[in-house]
């Protein structure tokens, strides 16, 4: 895991973390070609991947125990001796090309990049995360040279890893892949530019033919590393977590207004997002919209039940401890709490803090939310703006 993501890039290299998380997947010194490196992993039944996000870039695998060697060795060779061959460069830009246009293509994605440039208007955060087509196409191999001297260093890196490993053999294999490359004394760049307030039109709506609407409205919430992360985690429970949320039985079940509704954070070292998501027949968006934001404003104007409070704190307990028990999900979760937040919080210490979570406290952050404002992305087939800017007015 690397401590870079699109948030660090200016506007003229807008995607170059995401471009050069392709290129490394195209060789190095021990494992030449995209061929190498594909067949070393996949050739013991494992699995090779990569995601890039605004403040992190991870590089993964997952082998059997015994192939542990190799999955070190591998990924060490991607990144710490990456072939950056100009003729790939060339050919991944077209790749990325068509995967920029595969979201933009789908309502899905489309509407959720819509939402970020509203959510952060002119700031690296609410730029999409793969960049555009313009700056793909004019990124080369010394660019990826460049940006990997930046910000591969010993200082942004860590390595998570869960299974049934001796943890010492572990350790060994780490520093025998990384030793000359660890040995190396780079300054660390300056800090991203700081998230800003949401300025602008509260509102986009993005006309396009289709046979269903697509709706993300939010608000700024609570940063990972703000006290009310945990009490904004259970907010997020019972308003859009799951079938027996209060979006979903109101929205779905009980009027039948949507297919698909939920809610969820998004969480940065110093901002965040609660969203909520509708995906409905046209005629009935702004009902549905209107309907998703009554759901939030009952939050904060009346303080939840106790058995709906405890049903919620036992939903995010229970996703928290069900999903460690995956290697895959506690390497992950191990390793981007030390990347991020430069420590590891016990996963005991993180369900008491859901517990002390209070009924007042959610009123109270669900009040804050709305304070505010409310903030919309619409795409689908509609004339005017004007019910859409009514529902999301508190």
């Amino acid at each position: 895991m690397v401590g870079v993501g699109s948030r660090h890039e200016n506007e003229a290299e807008s995607g170059i973390s995401h471009f050069v998380e392709h290129m490394v997947f195209k060789g190095g010194k021990r494992y030449p070609t995209a061929r190498d490196v594909s067949e070393a992993i996949e050739g013991v039944g494992g699995v090779l991947n990569a995601a890039t996000d605004r403040e992190a870039t991870i590089f993964w695998t997952r082998v059997p125990l015994a192939k542990l060697g190799l999955a070190v060795s591998v990924l060490g060779d991607m990144l710490l001796s990456p072939a950056l061959d100009p003729a790939e460069v060339l050919k991944e830009r077209q790749v990325v090309i068509e995967e920029l246009r595969m979201y933009q293509d789908n309502p899905q994605d489309y509407v959720q990049i819509a939402f970020d440039a509203l959510m952060w208007p002119d700031h690296p955060l609410g730029w999409d995360v793969a960049g555009r087509e313009d700056t793909v196409r004019s990124f080369t191999a010394e660019d990826c040279s460049s940006h990997l001297e930046k910000h591969m260093l010993p200082s942004t890196l860590v390595v998570s890893i869960a299974g049934g490993f001796e943890t010492a053999d572990a350790v060994a294999m780490i520093d025998e892949a990384i030793r000359p490359w660890a040995a190396r004394r780079r300054a660390r760049p300056g800090a991203p530019l700081p998230a800003t307030p949401p300025s602008g039109p509260p509102l986009t709506v993005i006309r396009r033919s289709a046979e269903q609407a697509n709706i993300l409205v939010g608000a700024r919430a609570p940063s990972y590393n703000d006290p009310d992360r945990h009490v904004a985690e259970i907010l997020n429970v019972i308003l859009g977590e799951g079938m027996s949320s209060r979006l979903f039985l109101e929205l779905r079940e009980h009027r039948g207004l949507v297919y698909d509704v939920h809610s969820f954070m998004s969480r940065m070292s110093d901002t965040g997002v609660l969203g909520i998501g509708l995906a409905c027949e046209p005629r009935q968006a702004a009902t549905a919209l209107e309907s998703a934001v009554v759901e939030l404003r009952k939050l904060a104007e009346k303080p939840v039940e106790d058995a709906e409070l405890t049903k919620a704190r036992e939903y995010a307990k229970g996703r928290l401890l069900l999903q460690l028990e995956s290697t895959s999900a506690l390497c992950e979760y191990s390793g981007q709490q030390l990347l991020l937040q430069g420590k590891i919080v016990e996963p005991e210490e993180l369900v008491a803090r859901l517990e002390s979570v209070e009924a007042t406290q959610i009123s109270e952050l669900a009040a804050r939310l709305l304070s505010g404002g409310l903030r919309a992305a619409v795409v689908g087939p509609f004339r005017s703006e004007a019910r859409f800017e009514k529902a999301i007015a508190v």
